[in-house]
């Protein structure tokens, strides 16, 4: 028959208690703890000491009688408050129900019963010495560091979980880009539509509160979901564009002359003719037509990711496509790449699209000899309607993920 220990007035000592009455000394906080941070902490903690919030309010009105603010040091931690003024204290809970939490927190370990021989509550002094009977804090000073790493846990637990729903979300936000933008460029395939469906379905799931592990199954789902995308996307678009970067690069690396003097020849061609040639990027001169050009709907996100040189030489933030565009003028002149070059493949491209572009290049400004006349290549394709900035930028996520 297993043995229960009694406390003097013949009620059971729980296994809790006993811990922490064998408790070794040097755990013992060295120091007093404010009263009110540690009910915070256990507060943030009470799922790993089985306690509840209603627990927590009775330990709340517990520690409002004792005196100072700080346990430990040479105080005695006994408060003696009797059922009625505890019941007061708790804005008239019924005293049934307090002595029910008064019991879980004892059984927790939290608190500890100091019985008089007649069971009531008092003090007594004689002379110098002070004897108490009521309810013993000590046993939750004692645990001060162990509530305090419990804690810590949920904290880490809980930023965890805060983290892997920031990646979801984004993650999501990706998949319905490269949704419409996968479309544009490969229009009729199912898997865009099941892309829009996937990503409105974890959208409203989002809206609950989520688990670490359901979390983990939406990032599992997003990220083969994303890999499908990109490899569809990064097909033989993309290879025709890498085909044409090396072309470009050594054509321009072989031909100087004729990067450096575009403007000028074809201006000379103008005036031998009569008449100055038309710029292919222009609408006519007395002809007004509106401007078309859209939000490139690759994801800023996804471009962010993909150029991170451009955080080396840009310190500002870039959440907006204004941003983005801002980031490219402070590093085109750093490129070598003149103004009207830049100017010319915002009229072609448009601004938004133009600094995708430039980021891009900067990402590989290794392998690209001459950056200004490449610039200009590109934006000849563009005024053709032969270019996207889409495919340079799954380029660069491959080479990303290939590293």
């Amino acid at each position: 028959m297993e043995y229960t220990p009694i406390s003097p007035f013949m009620r059971p000592i729980s296994h809790a208690h006993l811990r922490v009455i064998e408790r070794p000394e040097a755990s013992v906080p060295v120091k007093p703890v404010n009263k009110w941070e540690l009910l915070r902490e256990l507060s943030k903690a009470q799922a790993a000491f089985g306690v509840s919030e209603r627990d927590l309010t009775v330990l709340q009105g517990l520690l409002s009688f004792f005196p100072d603010d700080a346990l430990g040091g040479n105080t005695e931690m006994v408060v003696f408050p009797s059922n009625k003024a505890i019941c007061e204290r708790l804005n008239g809970m019924p005293c049934s129900t307090m002595r029910r939490h008064l019991a879980r927190l004892v059984e927790a370990g939290l608190l500890m019963r100091r019985d008089s021989p007649n069971g009531k509550r008092y003090v007594r002094k004689r002379g110098e010495e002070r004897v108490a009977f009521g309810f013993d804090l000590s046993p939750l000073y004692c645990r001060a560091e162990e509530i305090a790493r419990a804690a810590e846990a949920v904290r880490e637990a809980e930023d965890r979980v805060r983290r892997l729903r920031e990646v979801v979300s984004l993650m999501r936000r990706d998949l319905a880009a490269l949704a419409e933008f996968g479309d544009e460029v490969q229009p009729g395939l199912c898997l865009w539509d099941e892309l829009r469906d996937t990503a409105a379905l974890i959208a409203r799931a989002l809206r609950r509160k989520l688990s670490l592990e359901d979390l983990s199954v939406y990032r599992t789902e997003l990220e083969t979901l994303l890999d499908r995308a990109r490899n569809v996307i990064d097909g033989p678009e993309t290879e025709e564009m890498n085909t044409n970067d090396v072309h470009f690069e050594r054509h321009h690396h072989n031909s100087n002359k004729e990067s450096k003097d575009l403007e000028p020849a074809l201006k000379k061609g103008g005036a031998a003719a009569g008449a100055p040639k038309a710029d292919p990027c222009e609408p006519e001169a007395d002809v007004e037509e509106p401007d078309t050009r859209r939000v490139p709907k690759i994801p800023l996100h996804l471009v962010i990711a993909s150029c991170p040189s451009l955080k080396t030489f840009y310190q500002g933030d870039i959440r907006h496509w204004h941003q983005l565009f801002d980031a490219a003028c402070h590093v085109r002149p750093a490129m070598g790449i003149s103004v009207s070059a830049w100017e010319e493949a915002q009229r072609c491209m448009g601004p938004e699209q133009a600094s995708i572009v430039v980021v891009a290049m900067l990402e590989r400004f290794a392998d690209i000899r001459s950056p200004g006349g490449y610039l200009r290549a590109l934006t000849s394709k563009a005024a053709a309607g032969e270019f996207s900035c889409g495919p340079m930028v799954m380029a660069l996520i491959g080479r990303r993920s290939a590293a």
